[in-house]
């Protein structure tokens, strides 16, 4: 892929302060150089792109969705969201179940939505595995920037109803913490085991189940844990201690009630989705002053839309009417960027613009916190694959199918 330099834009690469007339030079899919003109060298054969007038940032990132495993507009047919014939879905893929050409993928682009973790969703205790991806692309096989990231769980409400109504554990909180627990335990004498072997020179069965809660166990992936009430959430750090894998708390409704203590114990929360109705009872406490409250008490959030729970080109609304009450504006831009990144260990390819970095850039008509203002061209590894044309008054993405 042969060089482009975006010129001119007002250029916020969010690890820095903002650049009047900066320059971001983009090859091979990164990010080769971030600054003002004097400072990037452009080479004579650079395509040039005129970003003056706009807002030039990093892709943003929405850290968990169910973009292409629950498909908008299709109803049952395009809802691969749970499994739910087992509490322990460990074995589970996201990327099993990932639909590219469903038209949220498109809607992702048209919000400057560039990456997304997938995730299956909370009707188990445990319900699999989760998957970073771009929003473009032909296939999975080229949309996938992150294969292993992490494992969802969930605590509360979705798993004991869901069980409950078939009459099986767990259908008490009590007996989801005894899942995980039981679970856990049974990883850590597969561990042992496999390792014996291991060292022994003796064969040893892989049981997938076990060998994704092991990975957790030693620290390669992330435990990502649905839950709303603060009570579960003291539970989720409860179970994090007894067992030491990485806790990132999700949704975090109740989170700015025990500010002080996840601020304290450093627990990371993705937050959200903010702007939907009270539909349960874990959602009484909903506020769009919590992301201002945590953020106060010191502790790191990105802000989700749960899609399709909220359509994820709405992602950057969430954060502006989370600023209306009450939160910084330089930690709102953070929390759809660098936080979500830094929070699920990916801040080595997405979230910023610095060198090295993917080429996920997004030129804005202005602030993206002012809800007039729109993604005019997206870039996805350097490749322009979205942009609003002014003149019809609609946003045009890349095609994604094969054509003759």
């Amino acid at each position: 892929m042969s060089a482009k330099a975006i010129v001119g834009g007002y250029v916020v690469p969010i690890d820095g302060a903002p650049i009047d007339d900066g320059i971001v030079l983009v090859a091979d899919g990164r990010i080769v150089a971030v600054g003002a003109e004097a400072d990037v060298d452009v080479p004579d054969e650079a395509e040039i792109i005129d970003a003056a007038g706009t807002w030039v940032l990093p892709g943003f990132i929405d850290a968990h969705a169910h973009l292409g495993v629950h498909e908008d507009g299709e109803g049952w047919a395009g809802n691969d969201t749970n499994e739910m014939t087992d509490p322990n879905g460990a074995r589970f893929r996201a990327i099993d179940g990932i639909d590219p050409y469903e038209p949220g993928f498109d809607d992702a682009l048209a919000g400057g939505v560039t990456s997304v973790v997938i995730k299956p969703g909370s009707g188990n205790p445990i319900g699999g595995q989760t998957i970073g991806v771009k929003t473009w692309g032909r296939s999975i096989l080229d949309m996938t920037f992150a294969e292993h990231v992490s494992v969802k769980s969930a605590l509360g409400e979705n798993p004991k109803r869901v069980y409950g109504d078939k009459n099986q554990t767990p259908s008490t909180r009590l007996g989801v913490a005894a899942v995980l627990r039981e679970a856990f335990t049974k990883a850590r004498n597969y561990q042992a085991q496999r390792d014996y072997a291991h060292d022994e020179g003796k064969p040893f069965d892989v049981d997938l189940t076990l060998e994704t809660l092991a990975k957790v166990l030693a620290g390669e992936l992330y435990w990502d844990q649905h839950v709303h009430r603060a009570d579960d959430m003291v539970t989720a750090i409860r179970l994090a201690d007894e067992f030491g894998y990485r806790l990132v708390i999700n949704h975090g409704t109740e989170g700015h009630l025990i500010a002080d203590l996840l601020a304290e114990r450093e627990v990371p929360i993705i937050l959200g989705p903010l702007f939907t109705t009270k539909s349960k009872v874990e959602l009484r406490n909903r506020t769009l002053r919590g992301p201002g409250i945590l953020a106060r008490a010191g502790v790191k959030f990105a802000i989700t839309t749960d899609h399709p729970v909220i359509p994820i080109n709405f992602l950057v609304y969430q954060a502006a009417l989370a600023v209306k009450d009450g939160l910084d504006p330089v930690t709102a831009l953070r929390s759809l960027t660098a936080h979500p990144a830094e929070i699920l260990g990916l801040d080595d390819q997405v979230g910023t613009l610095k060198p090295g970095l993917d080429a996920d850039v997004v030129l804005w008509s202005g602030d993206p916190l002012d809800v007039m203002n729109r993604a005019l061209r997206v870039f996805v590894r350097g490749d322009e694959v979205y942009h609003f044309d002014e003149a019809q008054g609609v946003g045009v993405a890349k095609e994604r199918r094969y054509r003759e």
